[in-house]
């Protein structure tokens, strides 16, 4: 008999963090963390100020208060803007119309048709400078968070996500979700959409959770979103930028917002206010069914733990992640690409067969989207799969990688496999990978992940023996003492043990070696031991 799929949620929530995990049959499919912070979130939406305009990056720069000025993209200007670039088009086509009228002697009649030709002109990059202004005011959402040393990404294509519908403020634009199947279930939704009562120039769309839900749903959570927005409004008005005018809501609440469905089996919280919450929502949302869904956990063993999902994070932070044939993927995370690299493990006997290789990248796509999702990463991604001679083999593999990244929550692009036997793949990410959130670069390799061999940290002690001894300056010393890491100390006395003696006969000096533990690898001192000063 198979057995049947359960999907289940966990929430632990603690003073300093939240965290968030989606199982699949007790696999962990998707993480998040949430702490405490005044950064930009995806989704906040500012009234900012715009502090300067680059022409050669095509971005102005606005201060939405946060520690970096916020990066918005020309073309992201005009969405929410469109009022002022028709302001322009028609400043420019009389301003034209006066300087024809002064430089040339045409007739009254094609003056309005020039008027009309400009228009009808199509406002560009180079327009931009002369519509908006360094010190203006400027209503715009964050769609990517800060990350590392780059400030918030911003536009001004506002939206604003409820349970069922997203809020479309500037667009009137009437939608439905990709994910929705079925055109008489698509019929029936956009009938219903289109007789709402929306205010002139606003759009929604029907999110993929509106799928089956009667005409109450989308009145009730449009109420909402609307209540939202005449707040934003009001935040307008009092023209003190910048200014935090909507805040996407917490973990919690955009846990309900965006994975609760049908499909969940349980939601399981360890915290008994957040569980009171939770049930009071999904009665204000009309889901108050789901309410028996909610447990709460008092186990002894943190809920992590006891659900095993501690030990799946491990894989969210090693290089390498196994697969159940025996093969792996050694996943690198770099400034310009996400590197992924696919091996079929040592020693297997099958490892030149078009069968057990086939099996091995779609078992590798599987694990490689999954861990996409779980380390929230993005940008450009390249997948060196094994090399596979069938062209058959290589189209299965990427309708397969194409149907893994469907569901993904991030939008993602796939592109067959190159004549080099690499599938290259964009995903969007809107905030710092969890990796980047959870740590930070090493303060003694400074992120390389590499620390100097002893072979060579015996090389520089030497080096730095030969400079001190010749020096002038410490003629009066006569011995010297260096302390070092351990393992250098162990080498120096071996096999350097014969450089070491020629130094002393050398220069005179008398050497002496002793090992401090809390010294790093790279680290080492020369000191005097008459007088204990540091000899540099």
């Amino acid at each position: 008999m198979e057995e049947k799929d359960t999907q289940q949620i966990l929430l632990n929530c603690e003073n300093m963090e939240s965290r968030f995990a989606l199982l699949h049959n007790g696999k962990l499919e998707e993480y998040q963390i949430e702490r405490r912070d005044n950064e930009p979130r995806t989704g906040d939406i500012y009234l900012g100020r715009i502090v300067n305009l680059d022409p050669l990056l095509q971005a102005a720069f606005v201060d939405i208060g946060a520690p970096k000025n916020a990066f918005l993209h020309f073309h992201e200007m005009l969405p929410g803007y469109s009022d002022l670039a028709d302001k322009y088009r028609e400043e420019t086509a009389r301003q034209q119309e006066k300087n024809e009228q002064k430089n040339s002697r045409r007739r009254k009649k094609d003056a309005p048709e020039s008027e009309n030709a400009v228009r009808e002109k199509k406002v560009t990059a180079a327009d931009i400078p002369h519509i908006f202004k360094p010190g203006m005011n400027i209503l715009v959402q964050v769609v990517k968070g800060p990350i590392s040393t780059k400030g918030a990404r911003v536009t001004t294509d506002i939206s604003i996500p409820g349970r069922f519908l997203v809020l479309m403020p500037n667009n009137d634009h009437i939608g439905l979700s990709s994910k929705i199947e079925g055109a008489q279930e698509r019929e029936r939704l956009r009938k219903i959409l289109e007789d709402l009562k929306l205010p002139e120039g606003m759009g929604v769309i029907c999110r993929t959770v509106g799928e089956g839900r009667r005409s109450t749903f989308f009145k009730r959570d449009l109420t909402l979103l609307l209540d939202y927005w005449h707040g934003i409004e009001e935040g307008i008005k009092q023209n003190r930028a910048p200014k935090l005018l909507y805040t996407e809501p917490n973990l919690i609440d955009r846990t309900i917002r965006d994975f609760v469905t049908d499909e969940i089996g349980g939601i399981v919280v360890d915290d008994k206010d957040v569980r009171k919450h939770i049930i009071e929502t999904f009665r204000r949302i009309g889901v108050g069914r789901m309410s028996g869904k909610v447990i709460f956990y008092n186990g002894t063993k943190p809920i992590f733990e006891e659900y095993k999902v501690s030990d799946q994070l491990k894989t969210v932070f090693q290089r390498e992640v196994k697969l159940p044939s025996g093969g792996g993927i050694c996943i690198d995370e770099t400034e310009a690409l996400i590197a992924i690299d696919v091996n079929t493990g040592r020693g297997h006997n099958g490892a030149d067969q078009p069968e057990f290789i086939l099996k091995t990248n779609l078992e590798a796509a599987d694990e490689i989207a999954r861990q996409l999702r779980l380390r929230n990463v993005g940008g450009l991604v390249v997948l060196d799969f094994i090399d596979m001679r069938s062209a058959h083999d290589r189209d299965e593999l990427f309708r397969y990688m194409k149907k893994l990244v469907k569901n993904d929550r991030a939008k993602t692009k796939v592109l067959p496999l190159s004549k080099l036997g690499l599938m290259e793949m964009t995903r969007q990410r809107e905030q710092e990978s969890i990796l980047d959130q959870v740590y930070t670069s090493c303060p003694y390799c400074g992120g390389r992940g590499l620390v100097k061999s002893v072979v060579t940290m015996s090389a520089e002690i030497q080096r730095r023996l030969n400079s001190v001894l010749r020096d002038r300056k410490y003629r009066d010393v006569e011995s010297v003492r260096v302390f070092m890491h351990p393992e250098v100390l162990a080498r120096l006395r071996n096999e350097d043990a014969v450089f070491l003696r020629e130094l002393e006969e050398k220069y005179k000096h008398e050497l002496s070696f002793r090992a401090d533990p809390s010294l790093h690898y790279e680290e080492f001192r020369l000191v005097d031991p008459d007088t204990d000063a540091e000899l540099r």
